[in-house]
């Protein structure tokens, strides 16, 4: 929903556990996602790069939130973004599963 989802990340006393990027199988196609998980839920972005050109501009002089991981800084200075793919999971409405590679 749009006007829940401006402050998403709002919380003061929400942290940051682990963030990195996965493939996600869906039907019949994979996604590069990009999964956030804070102390209360699970979030999963959809990776999207920018395919227009910045007419030569230096990329590397974009300013990019020191907290991120190198990856994800280098992604957002190429010019990609993440969007918000579904509703946050609660952590406590989560099931975590062992499965067999494909």
């Amino acid at each position: 929903r749009e006007n829940s989802s401006e402050n998403i990340l709002s919380s003061a006393n929400r942290l940051l556990l682990h963030e990195g990027r996965l493939m996600l199988a869906e039907s019949t196609r994979l996604l590069d996602v990009y999964l956030f998980l804070f102390d209360d839920f699970l979030l999963i972005t959809k990776i999207k790069r920018n395919k227009k050109k910045y007419g030569g501009s230096d990329t590397s002089s974009i300013p990019v939130c020191p907290s991120l991981t190198p990856e994800l800084q280098s992604f957002i200075r190429e010019g990609g973004f993440c969007t918000v793919l579904d509703q946050p999971i609660p952590l406590d409405r989560l099931i975590l599963k062992n499965v067999e590679p494909v």
